[in-house]
């Protein structure tokens, strides 16, 4: 028996439609050099059905071609955000930090007709062109030395002058909800990147996630402000998130470092804030020298990486911002948990909880598989590969020229479930402990150490600002974790007193016998710690490592 519900479409068109409409008085925000500029959510709307007829009538996208983006998080990249997927083709992020061989291979993969590029990323894309022989069109937003792209093939074109005088409206096509919307690519660490495409539905499911109160409960009231860029797994899903729920959007544009974010939310006031713990840690630093009023952030939303509970409780107790963690994947849209303790915890209870990766949402399911393919009970002490299934997860991989989906026997299970490489632990309640890559653990005679447990230790001294610990080649127990630390400038901390803090917290068989202090740890395109970088420098003689007893 069929139910008696309407069967609406669950699509990004009516994200759009719903924002600009109903919430149309809320804003985005972009940050400048100068004055904040502010654009209305409809207005939003209204240049969005602009640059839909734009792409449409002059450029020819049609059907479900992909449209590249390579883009600051600015008000032209969310109207890009949302007319791409309305107009039923697909919204290509490209992450701009990636190697150039790395984003030649993506565009040329997605086959990437047109790309939409801000002014000031012109040297970024002008060397890739000769490379990219399917390119036929660059619409280049805001200002920037168009002089480099003299001699180029693809048609150049004005944002402003392309979507100028374009009808305001458009008839948004009804589109089939398991449509693909967009296209965001893995930051391809080992092996070509994988391109994950997203459906409308799952963008929609997720962005209703998003808004829950068991997330990160986005309202009108609020201002949100995306760090995380919108090139990395859809900014976590805050821009559609927030034009679905009204809240107004302070975007960052180019200007990520401290002082101008402090700046920022100082002047905008936003109520929440999302990115990975680097950007966070560097804006601790900014706020603990400088003297701000950030009152304003009710939540500073942290994902991405493992985040140390240092950077935790320095937010909190020393300029009142709760920090929720979160955790997610390319794969996974991305939110796969959030740490929101459970009711009725207090004190050092509340923290235990708040440490974990989260709670999983409804949507959300999971298990743990042992080295041998069972799978292990939730009781908080089993350890086990994590793999999750749901509406927003991906089960397979973009084929790209080749059409078919890929599925990888390493990151998918046979009955369909993603294999993700973290290892961790799940308490009956449903909140996961992740304690480390599966790459990244370190097997030392016989048994398994967590780098990240000991990198969090090592983060929770005052003179350490990062810490990364890998597996190094050892003749007795075939491997022992080394440390690498970036100290405080004018640290002269020595390595005895780093291992005996260690040894205060872990097991003394875990304490590490290499050290090395770096000048900073290595970051992958997005943001996290580069471990194959420090076993590369180590195994090639570039760490200057002292051996303790």
């Amino acid at each position: 028996m069929l139910s008696t519900m309407q069967d609406v479409p669950l699509t990004v068109s009516r994200i759009l439609t719903h924002g600009s409409t109903v919430h149309g008085e809320s804003q985005v925000i972009t940050w400048t050099e100068g004055d904040p500029h502010r654009r209305s959510f409809a207005g939003i709307g209204r240049r969005a059905a602009r640059l839909a007829h734009a792409l449409r009538d002059e450029l020819s996208v049609a059907g479900e071609e992909r449209v590249g983006t390579l883009m600051w998080n600015n008000a032209e990249h969310m109207e890009a955000y949302l007319a791409i997927p309305s107009m039923g083709a697909v919204l290509h992020t490209l992450n701009l930090r990636l190697p150039a061989e790395q984003l030649v291979w993506i565009i040329n993969h997605a086959e990437d007709r047109v790309v939409l590029v801000n002014g000031t990323l012109l040297p970024l894309l002008a060397p890739l062109l000769p490379q990219l022989p399917k390119l036929r069109h660059i619409v280049v937003a805001g200002p920037g030395d168009r002089s480099v792209l003299d001699g180029a093939q693809a048609r150049v074109h004005d944002y402003e002058e392309l979507i100028a005088d374009r009808p305001e409206s458009y008839a948004w096509p009804e589109i089939d909800e398991r449509a693909a919307a967009a296209l965001c690519y893995t930051s391809g660490t080992t092996g070509d990147p994988k391109g994950v495409l997203y459906s409308h539905r799952s963008l929609y499911l997720h962005s209703m996630q998003v808004n829950t109160a068991e997330a990160f409960a986005l309202s009108s009231r609020d201002i949100t402000l995306p760090v995380v860029p919108m090139f990395h797994v859809n900014a976590w899903g805050l821009p559609h998130a927030a034009f679905m729920a009204g809240a107004s959007l302070l975007m960052p544009d180019r200007f990520l470092q401290p002082a101008p974010l402090a700046e920022m939310i100082e002047t905008v006031r936003p109520t929440i804030g999302a990115a990975v713990p680097t950007i966070w840690q560097g804006l601790l630093a900014e706020l603990d020298a400088t003297k701000r009023d950030v009152a304003c952030l009710r939540t500073v939303v942290i994902g991405g990486s493992a985040c140390p509970p240092a950077l935790m409780r320095g937010f909190e107790e020393r300029h009142g911002i709760r920090v929720v963690h979160a955790w997610g994947m390319t794969e996974t849209s991305p939110l796969g948990s959030v740490a929101h303790p459970p009711a009725g915890v207090s004190g050092d209870e509340e923290w235990t909880y708040r440490a974990t990766q989260g709670r999983f949402p409804a949507s959300v399911e999971a298990r743990l598989i042992g080295p041998d393919g069972e799978q292990l009970p939730w009781d908080g002490r089993a350890a086990g590969e994590l793999e999750i299934r749901g509406p927003w997860i991906a089960g397979a991989y973009y084929g790209g020229a080749q059409g078919d989906p890929l599925r990888p026997e390493d990151k998918f299970s046979p009955d369909g479930w993603l294999r993700t490489g973290d290892v961790g632990t799940i308490t009956p309640n449903g909140y996961l402990t992740l304690t480390d890559r599966a790459k990244d653990v370190i097997k030392s005679g016989g048994e398994w150490i967590s780098s990240v447990e000991l990198e969090n230790h090592l983060m929770a001294h005052p003179h350490v600002v990062e810490a990364a610990v890998v597996a190094v080649p050892d003749d007795k127990w075939g491997e022992r974790p080394l440390a690498t630390v970036v100290l405080n400038d004018g640290a002269t901390i020595g390595y005895e007193e780093l291992k005996a803090f260690l040894g205060e917290r872990i097991a003394r068989w875990q304490l590490p016998e290499r050290w090395a202090v770096i000048p900073a740890v290595p970051k992958t395109s997005v943001g996290k710690f580069d471990k194959k970088v420090l076993r590369k420098q180590y195994a090639e003689g570039e760490l200057d490592v002292t051996l303790l007893a």
